[in-house]
């Protein structure tokens, strides 16, 4: 017993619905382990509990006076959870969006490691791709973040997509803001979008394990397309199948889900892991 005291014990957790399936907790706990500290990961699953966002509050002060390290934060949670924490990140207040919390001195502090980790993804996974133009579905809290890296990574023109289309077109103006007038627009005629595009970045839930399916219509895609993907259970989607069926070159969520689990790691726990040792262990799973 005094023997194990002194080593450091960290305690995290993810908060999301229908997150059962998730590969994050095997990578932090396994790379805890790797760097010989004692590392607890739990899932806090909304749809398990039968709740929605609005326990939110109640989740966070929960975890929050359970010594918890941190938390990382998914679908639907990321910006439903903005409002609750003391401070946010440039990164996470510019992005609108939150995926990890760290608790530290009785303070909760939100940062954004997705857009970091769809940018890492992509930089190894599609480095030599024509980035003239890009269309991309879903412009929610994931779909704020990668939309941010899109534009890091050179891509001149993003047409942005969603269900919502004031939330397209907001996070266009927003974007624009930060990059340049037009470099990001709301999109009108999805089929021409696509058919103009070099490439097409998928950010909406359609196609996970509990949403099957394809976000567009299959005949909208072309062989000159690239598609990146950033669902990740399953690692191989509906849309991808077609887009890698039609010739396309492609890019799953693996990367993103991986290099986000990188940075986060890093936040909650103050230690520098080993980015392609977890990445050989998610792959692995």
């Amino acid at each position: 017993m005094t023997a194990s005291t002194s080593q450091p014990a960290f305690l995290a957790g993810l908060i999301g619905s229908g997150i059962q399936a998730s590969r994050t907790p095997p990578m932090h706990e396994r790379e805890g382990a790797e760097q010989g500290v004692r590392y607890i990961y739990k899932l806090i699953d909304l749809d398990k509990l039968g709740v929605g966002p609005e326990a939110l509050p109640d989740l966070l002060t929960a975890a929050q006076r359970m010594g918890f390290n941190g938390l990382n934060v998914t679908y639907p949670c990321k910006q439903a959870i903005i409002p609750l924490l003391d401070e946010l990140s440039d990164d996470a207040r510019q992005l609108g969006a939150v995926n990890t919390v760290v608790f530290k001195d009785g303070r909760s502090y939100g940062h954004n490691t997705d857009w970091w980790g769809f940018a890492e993804g992509f930089r190894r996974g599609l480095p030599d791709v024509k980035r003239d133009r890009a269309v991309q579905l879903g412009a929610g809290g994931a779909g704020a973040a990668v939309a941010h890296a899109a534009l890091t990574l050179g891509i001149g023109q993003l047409t942005i997509f969603d269900v919502d289309s004031s939330r397209a077109a907001g996070l266009a103006t927003e974007l624009s803001a930060r990059f340049g007038e037009g470099r990001a627009v709301p999109g009108g005629d999805l089929a021409s979008a696509v058919a103009e595009a070099d490439g097409l970045i998928h950010c909406t839930p359609t196609g996970m394990a509990k949403l099957p399916g394809l976000p567009l219509p299959a005949e909208l895609l072309h062989p000159a397309l690239w598609v990146a993907e950033i669902v990740y259970f399953p690692l191989e989607t509906e849309l991808l199948r077609v887009a890698r069926s039609l010739g396309c070159r492609t890019l799953d969520g693996g990367g993103m889900a991986v290099f986000q689990a990188v940075r986060a790691f890093q936040l909650i726990t103050g230690m520098e892991p080993d980015a392609e040792r977890m990445r050989r262990h998610f792959a692995s799973m």
